[in-house]
Formats: structure tokens, sequence, C-alpha cells
């Protein structure tokens, strides 16, 4: 059967192993995925990491053999010093990440294992497998050595590739810095300053007056990667180089180990090395010259392997903000999500778009809908209701090949924990109370019963839930209220006190709030609710939240009631309770 035009990831699979059986028919199909833990590892870049997974799992449930590599990009440079970091570590720009201490205060041993840790324990928690390749222990241990010196071989092909796409022309001598600034004699400092400001086009060409080099070495002396190659032999390897901070050196590359080849090349190396077939790449490397674009070719016309194939995958953004940049800092991770959200409905938000599609993660009271629309595509499924590729994007975000995804036994709807929560102020004895009162002829007893989301929800009301939305349940009744009641509210409230008992449940209380209005009104009580209906129950509802809260808004009104406690209920509503209307049903 031909897969939904919307089950994006049944398509690429299709497209995978069909060329899989063209490239590598009887090998293991890899798929990869290349993260830089330069700073927080954020939701966008999880879509770097979740699109190939998607894709590498639906392969592995077809019964073929497929790895999903994960390349740490950590022997990139430290670009420069965020804001929320001491202004010291200015002195560590241009060394590999793994070399920059960690961010005062961190266990990890460096800056790059500080910010891999909270990604890999959420790609655990996600249930996506994959191997980890540390590129600067491949880099240090010598695995790409014969590749170093192949695309330094070819380094003029390189150029010329690169040429092709160049926006400007190839610096002159006279563009250069002097030779005595080369040399070393030049401020550091300034040579700091220039390599932060720097583009990534400039650090991933590796053209400079002497010629062109796609490899850069990481300065024996201050170990940054203000160096300039200033010669190559191809016969001896022997390589020669200045740092900005006056170290001059020649190393032979067949046994240097302490450096790298510049990001346009490193990459299309990664892809022949490891004989990559799929990966995807961000909006930003699709662009005429780009690293994708540029690799595809030096892969071919260098390396001798085609590229792999991928889409390109657009941005994800967050409820609120703008698009995420870790190097800006304060952008939510997978971390975060996974504190308020249970990991398949994470997981559910992007197995339901196609990579080209961009979407939004709701960190405000978005969330609420978000959950809605979940629990809404569970029923569906339960009653045979959805679509194919609705069905196929549930069964991803719950189950890999491999295991089912934990999820919460009595799903209850999220905004009504996080109202519950809100309400009890977060009191474990007050929530289960009340989540006993749900239901009373299916009552929950124990909060195992509704954790995960529970503490999902609780984490949302802790950290997201704006402060002026916080609910605070009166103390004392307000009878300056009170008494300025006319008497057709004060007959309405004892209308809703009158059927508490009998209606003492969520259900319950949800058609005795919106049938009291009708019932004043001599309405019956399965009439359609007309305009002027609609206004009298929404000013009766303004009434119980000012007489509850002190607002005229807050959480839905039957969990607030069920929150509240009946006899709290009538003492902040103020009704004499010898004085009772007869019982609604």
């Amino acid at each position: 059967m031909e897969p939904s035009e919307a089950d994006w990831v049944s398509r690429l699979a299709d497209e995978v192993i069909a060329e899989a059986e063209r490239r590598v028919p009887r090998g293991p199909i890899i798929c990869a995925s290349g993260l830089s833990p330069s700073g927080p590892i954020h939701l966008g870049n999880l879509r770097e990491v979740m699109t190939p997974h998607l894709v590498a799992d639906e392969v592995r449930r077809r019964g073929r053999d497929c790895e999903h590599l994960l390349f740490w990009d950590d022997y990139d440079r430290f670009r420069r010093v965020p804001a929320d970091v001491d202004p010291s570590w200015a002195e560590h720009v241009g060394k590999p990440l793994t070399s920059v201490p960690a961010p005062a205060g961190s266990r990890y041993p460096n800056w790059a294992e500080h910010f891999k840790a909270p990604m890999v324990m959420a790609l655990a928690e996600l249930a996506i497998e994959v191997q980890e390749i540390s590129q600067a222990q491949r880099y240090a241990s010598g695995a790409y050595r014969e590749d170093i010196l192949l695309a330094m071989r070819e380094r003029e092909r390189i150029d010329a590739i690169l040429g092709r796409y160049r926006m400007q022309a190839k610096p002159t001598a006279d563009d250069s810095p002097p030779a005595a600034d080369v040399a070393g004699t030049a401020d550091v400092a300034a040579a700091l300053a220039a390599a932060q400001g720097s583009g990534a086009a400039t650090e991933e060409d590796g053209a400079n007056a002497a010629g062109y080099f796609p490899y850069k070495p990481y300065c024996s002396v201050c170990d940054r990667d203000l160096t300039t190659v200033v010669g190559y032999d191809d016969d001896t390897t022997a390589l020669s180089y200045v740092c900005a901070c006056g170290h001059a050196d020649t190393v032979l590359l067949s046994e240097h180990d302490q450096g790298k080849l510049v990001w346009k090349v490193d990459w299309p190396m990664r892809w022949a090395h490891y004989g990559v077939l799929f990966e995807p790449s961000g909006v930003d490397h699709s662009s005429p010259g780009s690293s994708f674009v540029v690799g595809s070719q030096i892969v071919r016309e260098v390396f001798g392997q085609d590229p792999p194939i991928g889409p390109m995958y657009a941005f994800v953004g967050i409820s609120g903000m703008a698009k995420m940049s870790s190097s800006r800092g304060a952008v939510p991770t997978p971390a975060d999500a996974l504190e308020i959200m249970e990991a398949p409905l994470l997981r559910w938000l992007y197995a339901r778009r196609r990579p080209n599609q961009s979407f939004k993660i709701a960190f405000d009271q978005e969330i609420h809908r978000l959950y809605d629309e979940w629990d809404a595509l569970g029923r569906r499924i339960a009653g045979g209701s959805a679509a194919p590729a609705e069905v196929a994007a549930h069964g991803r975000a719950t189950r890999t090949a491999a295991r089912v995804l934990p999820t919460t036994p009595r799903p209850l709807p999220y905004r009504t924990l996080a109202s519950i929560i809100d309400v009890t102020t977060g009191d474990d004895e007050q929530i289960l109370r009340v989540l006993h009162d749900l239901a009373p002829d299916d009552p929950i007893t124990s909060l195992n019963e509704v954790r995960p989301r529970l503490d999902r929800a609780r984490a949302w009301v802790d950290a997201q839930m704006p402060i002026d939305q916080r609910t605070r349940v009166r103390d004392e009744p307000d009878l300056e209220l009170l008494a300025s009641l006319g008497a057709a509210d004060r007959e309405m409230l004892r209308l809703l006190l009158a059927g508490l008992d009998p209606n003492w449940s969520l259900d319950g209380l949800t058609g005795l709030v919106y049938s009291v209005p009708k019932i004043h009104a001599g309405l019956p009580l399965d009439m359609k609710p007309t305009p002027e209906l609609k206004v009298a129950q929404r000013a009766f509802f303004a009434l119980l939240y000012r007489l509850l809260i002190g607002r005229d808004t807050g959480p839905r009104l039957p969990t607030l009631l069920l929150a509240v406690g009946a006899d709290r209920v009538r003492t902040l509503v103020g009704a004499d309770r010898r004085d009772r209307a007869p019982a609604v049903c």
C-alpha cells in the first residue's frame, strides 16, 4: 500500500530503503545527526535528531538493519562567552569545546560534556537510541588521518568547488594581515575579538593569503585555533603554521592529531568515512553555497561517494518567542520540555508534522490545548475514526521498534490537573481528595494513577503559570459583596448550594453551574442556550469567581468548586444553611 502523503515517515523510509538497495544492499543503513555542545541544545536542535530517529525506527520496524549515528561536534572552537558566564572565560575563545572549563558550579569536566549531558538524558527519556560519536575523540585518535591527508592533497579541487559559491573575491595579499601580524606580533586580544566576530563563511572556508588549506591546527602552545597555515608539503606532509599568540611550528600531518578539517570539508568527509545514507539538514544549510550544497559536491568529487539523502527541516518555535538560537541563551531545551510534557506528547509534536513544516511548542497555557488534541486523538483511535496518518503518528509517539513508552494510567485532562494543583497549592492530600471526588463511581485512590501527567502539570504550574493567574481562595466571605446582592443573585446562590451534595462530582457540578441560571429563568434544563441565557450564565460564573477567589475569572468552575470543598463553598457563598431551596438534579 502506498503511504499517505501525510505519513512522511513511511515515505522517507521507502526512499531510504530503495537507495540502500542501490548503494549497500547487504550492509546496515546509516542515518546520522550532528549536534554542537557549544551551548544549550534546544528544541530546534531536537528536530535534527528526531527526524532521522523516526525514519530509522520505521526502517527497523520493517526488518532492516539500521544504525543512527549522533555526531557530537565537540572538537569545534569555543566561539564566544555567553552573557550569563564569567567574562574571564574569554581567555578560552578559540579552544576546542572539550578544552574549555565547564561553567562555574558544573559537575562535568568541560564545556562540551556540560551541555551534552542534559540532551543525552532527554534522548533516553524520549526512547531515541543513537550511537554517539565524539569528534574530539575521533580526531585525537587519528581515525580521520587518511581522510585529512586526502583532503590536503585535493585542496585545489576543494578550493575550486568552494570558489563556485564564494560571494566575494578571494582575498588578495593587500587584504591579508601584515606578515608581522601573522607571525605573532599583533595584539592577541584583537585577534580574539576578530575571531569572535568572524562569520561562519570565513571560518568554514580555509582560504588565506598563503593558499587554500582545508585543515586548521590548534596551536600547540595556546590550544586555540587562531592559527594560519603558511605552507604544506604533499610528499612529507610537513605543515607549517603561525598563531596569533606568537608561536610558529611545523608538524607532520601524517602524525599530527591536534586540529581538524574546516566545517565545509569535515561534514562531507564523515559522510564518506561512515557511509551515511540519510541525514536531514536545517533550512539554513540548504541555500546555494551552504554547507550541505557544497558538501554534496565535495563528497562526490573528492571522497568519491554520493551524499546522503534527506529532507530540509524547518525551524521549531516556542509560543511567544522568536526563532530559537542557542548562541543567545535562555532557550528551552528538550529537558525543559520534558519537565512539563510526557515524552509521547513531545515525540508526537515532531512526528505529526512534515520536516519542512515549522511548528511551535507551547510552554504557556497553549499546552492545555495541545494535551486536549492529544487526548482527543487517543479517543478517535480507540473509536476507529482516526485517519491512517494520525494513527501512524500516534503509534510512533507512543512506541518504537524496541519498546513502548510509559503513559499515564488515568490520563485526566492536563488543564484539570493544573487547576487542581493551582487551587490546592500542590498539597498531595488535597489533590487526592479532589481527584477522588472527580468521578465517585470510579474514584482515583492513588496519585500514581495519574502519574507522570500529574507531575508534568505540577511542574508547569510551578515554573510556567503566570503569577497573576495563580488562584488564591478567599479566607473569609466577601461580606460587602454579599450584602450588595439582589434577590435574583441570592436565589441563584441558594439553588447552587442546594445542589452541591447530590451533584458532587466533576460532571455533576458542571451540569449544576450551567443549570442554575436556567432554573432561575424558568427554562427547561435541556434547552439549548440562547444569547440571553449565555449572558446570564457568564454573569453567574463571574459572581461565583468573585465570591470564591476575588476575581471575575479563574480555573474551570466545577474543578474550582471540587478543590475548594463543599463546606468552604457554603461559607464563602454565605447563604443561610437552614434556608435550602429544593435540590437541583
